[in-house]
């Protein structure tokens, strides 16, 4: 294992943990089970589609570098275009990081500037190769077999097996990334077991005398209505929840929970300790995405979101969000007084300016949903020019 390097310049004491890996090897999961833990986490890669968008400062560069056919019909750089001329020519991807890279690196330290946590998370594919490896106190490495990478990407990604083989052959071999790691996290087994490494890490890498705070900044209450976020323990709870609710026809198991904390996280609404509403959100690219919404019926719908939109938009807030995009069912959707009252509004994916906010609801959004919108912070990161 690697010995603990650097510590980043200027950074008031954070802890920076560089989190990378080969594709398909769980990057995501553990960058999101160390949100759990109380990190202020941040996607390079994600960062680095920003830095491209329209009006922002490298879109400009790489067009005048790469031309003009990479762009789409509303002068957006179309990345699947130019990934297919980068990724078959290094000279081409060296042009393209050159000019991306300092971008990242200027935004990423503004970000963990700013940052209220004492611990942040830097995912980024390439980490170790340029920079941002120099601001980093520790390096944590997934690995997964190239077997079971590539049976995830055919999964996930809907890739035939020779994409999928053509792109784990692609990357370097998981040994270096292992050998320049103070962590490695194997994820060869189930959701706990991953847990279970990403926890013992935690307490034994990160020197904080005691874990963030991540759970509601107040305890919000009125009368007997409060409000939690949702733990491993509360994986069962969750699923008989959201099955009963749902109306999906779904089945989810708690082991299926399990499986979305590596995604997302969820704020439980309780009546006298009794499950009553249910809020399941995550953050990516400066966006809050809040993707299931439940409430038991007869609860004050008025009172009920205000607490749960309230209290996501606080945790959100101290990560730094720009945006808030709230996707709910037709029901909880109809009441345009409540959501005013809130701040949200009914757009279109479309409409709504920002690449970046456009690109997270059409990832995001579920069938039967309406999306709401809500601008959160005016200074927004690689804004456009």
């Amino acid at each position: 294992m690697a010995e603990m390097t650097s510590t980043l310049a200027g950074a008031e004491g954070k802890f920076i943990i560089g989190l990378t890996g080969n594709i398909a090897t769980g990057k995501t999961v553990v960058r999101r089970m160390l949100e759990h833990l109380g990190a202020y986490t941040l996607d390079a890669d994600g960062l680095s589609h920003r830095a491209m968008a329209r009006g922002a400062p490298g879109h400009d560069p790489v067009v005048a570098t790469f031309g003009k056919w990479i762009l789409d019909a509303q002068g957006e750089i179309d990345r699947k275009r130019l990934a297919g001329l980068v990724f078959r020519d290094a000279d081409a991807m060296a042009q393209l990081e050159k000019i991306i890279h300092p971008l990242v690196r200027e935004a990423v330290d503004v970000l963990i500037r700013r940052s209220t946590r004492p611990v942040v998370v830097l995912e980024a594919i390439k980490l170790l190769e340029g920079d941002l490896r120099k601001q980093c106190d520790s390096i944590w490495v997934t690995y997964a077999p190239p077997v079971v990478q590539i049976e995830r990407l055919m999964r996930h990604r809907n890739m035939s097996r020779e994409e999928a083989q053509q792109r784990v052959s692609a990357q370097g071999p998981q040994t270096d990334k292992i050998a320049a790691a103070n962590v490695v996290i194997r994820n060869i087994g189930t959701y706990d077991d991953v847990w279970r490494q990403v926890e013992d890490a935690w307490k034994r890498e990160v020197p904080t005398s005691a874990p963030p705070d991540v759970s509601p900044k107040t305890e919000r209450r009125s009368g007997t209505l409060g409000i939690k976020r949702g733990k491993p323990q509360d994986a069962g709870a969750i699923a008989a929840f959201l099955n009963r609710l749902g109306g999906n026809g779904s089945k989810l198991t708690a082991d299926d929970v399990m499986a979305q904390f590596g995604e997302k996280a969820y704020m439980l609404l309780q009546l006298n300790r009794q499950l009553v509403g249910i809020a399941g959100w995550q953050v990516e690219n400066l966006v809050v995405r809040t993707t299931d919404l439940y409430l038991e019926p007869g609860i004050d719908v008025d009172e009920a979101l205000g607490i749960l939109i309230h209290e996501i938009e606080a945790v959100s807030a101290d990560l730094q969000c720009e945006a808030s995009l709230v996707f709910p069912k037709t029901p909880l959707a109809a009441d345009a007084a409540v959501w005013e009252k809130l701040g949200y509004e009914t757009r279109a994916p479309e409409a709504l300016v920002v690449q970046a906010w456009t690109e997270a609801a059409q990832e995001s959004m579920p069938s039967d949903t309406v999306l709401l919108f809500k601008q959160m912070r005016k200074d927004r990161i690689l804004r456009p020019i």
